[in-house]
C-alpha cells in the first residue's frame, strides 16, 4: 500500500511560476496591473467615503453598493499584491496556509459578488415594480438580513473546498503554472484522487453564480416589461436610467467569467499565458471599473463626488 509522508500532506509552500512564457515581460506587464490596483483602491474608498458620510446616499441601493465596493477591494487585494510581488521582485513563493487563504478569499469574495448583484437586482425590482411600498418592503432590518444572508451563504459553499484541499496529499510537484491559487489548479498537483474536488468545483459556480444570474434574468425580464407598459416616455427612461450602471456591472462581471470557464473547458489551442492574463485581469478590472460606472451613471454619487472634488468641497 501506498503511504505518504507527513510533509506529503502538508507543503511546506509551493512555487507560483508567473505567466509562463512571458518572463522576459512580467516588469511592463506589472505596470498596468499597478494602475488598475490602484484605481479600484482609489474609487472603491471614495465610494465608501460618500456612501458614509453622505445621508441621502443611506438607502438600499447604495447599501448594497458599498458592500460591492468592500467586496471588491477583498478580491483585488487577495490577487494584485502578491501578483505585483512575483512578476517585480520574483517573490514566487507562497506558504501552503497563505495558499488556502488566498484561494478562500478569491472564491468568496466571487460568491459575495454574483449575491450582492442578485440583492441590487432585486432592489430595482421593488423600485420599478412596487415603488409605494419600497421603503416598507426594504426596511433596515430587511436590508441587514439580506446581507447577512449573502455572507452566510457565501461562507459555507466556499469553506468546505479548504478541507477538500487540506485532505490531498501533495507528493509530486510543488510548482502552480499561475499567478495565485484557485481550487482546481492547486487540487491537481496532489497524487489522490481529486474526483470530489472537481465534483464540488462544478457544483459550487452552478448553487450560487449561475443560480443568480438566472434569478437576475428573471428580476430584469419582469422590470423591462414593467417599464415598457409606462405610458410616459420620460417615465421609461427615467426608470432605464436608474438600472442601467446595474446592467453594465452584471455584464463585466458575468461576460468574462463565462468566457474564461468556456476557455478553460474548450480553449486546448489558447496559450496558457493567454488564460492566466485574461484570469488575472477578469480579478483586477471589475473591482477597479465599477466605482468609475456609478459614479458616471448615478446621477446622485455623480453630484456628490463634483462636489467633494470641487474647490468648496475640498476647503
Amino acid at each position: 500500500m501506498a503511504t505518504f509522508n507527513l510533509s506529503s500532506y502538508n507543503p511546506s509552500s509551493f512555487t507560483l511560476v508567473g505567466i509562463p512564457g512571458l518572463e522576459k515581460f512580467h516588469i511592463w506587464i506589472a505596470i498596468p496591473f499597478c494602475v488598475i490596483y490602484l484605481m479600484a483602491i482609489a474609487g472603491n474608498c471614495v465610494l465608501l467615503y460618500l456612501i458614509a458620510v453622505e445621508r441621502s446616499l443611506h438607502e438600499p441601493m447604495f447599501l448594497f453598493l458599498s458592500m460591492l465596493a468592500q467586496t471588491d477591494l477583498i478580491l483585488s487585494s487577495t490577487i494584485v499584491p502578491k501578483l505585483l510581488s512575483n512578476l517585480w521582485f520574483g517573490d514566487k513563493k507562497i506558504t501552503f496556509s497563505g495558499c488556502l487563504t488566498q484561494m478562500f478569499f478569491l472564491h468568496f469574495s466571487s460568491a459575495m459578488d454574483s449575491a450582492i448583484l442578485l440583492a441590487m437586482a432585486y432592489d430595482r425590482y421593488v423600485a420599478i415594480c412596487s415603488p409605494l411600498r419600497y421603503t416598507t418592503i426594504l426596511t433596515n432590518q430587511v436590508i441587514i438580513k439580506i446581507m447577512a444572508g449573502i455572507i452566510i451563504r457565501s461562507f459555507c459553499v466556499i469553506f468546505p473546498v479548504v478541507f477538500l484541499l487540506k485532505r490531498l496529499p501533495f507528493c509530486r510537484t510543488h510548482i502552480i503554472p499561475h499567478t495565485y491559487c484557485e481550487h482546481i489548479g492547486v487540487s491537481r498537483l496532489s497524487c489522490a484522487d481529486i474526483s470530489i474536488n472537481i465534483w464540488y468545483g462544478f457544483a459550487v459556480p452552478l448553487m450560487t453564480v449561475v443560480s443568480d444570474l438566472v434569478l437576475i434574468a428573471i428580476s430584469y425580464t419582469i422590470i423591462l416589461n414593467a417599464v415598457f407598459r409606462l405610458s410616459s416616455p420620460g417615465a421609461r427612461q427615467k426608470a432605464l436610467g436608474t438600472c442601467g450602471s446595474h446592467i453594465c456591472v452584471i455584464l463585466m462581471f458575468y461576460t468574462p467569467a463565462f468566457f474564461s470557464i468556456l476557455a478553460h473547458r474548450f480553449g486546448y489551442n489558447v496559450p496558457r499565458h493567454v488564460l492566466i492574463l485574461f484570469a488575472n485581469f477578469y480579478v483586477a478590472i471589475p473591482p477597479a471599473l465599477n466605482p468609475i460606472v456609478y459614479g458616471v451613471k448615478t446621477k446622485q454619487i455623480r453630484d456628490k463626488i463634483l462636489l467633494l472634488f470641487s474647490p468648496e468641497g475640498i476647503r
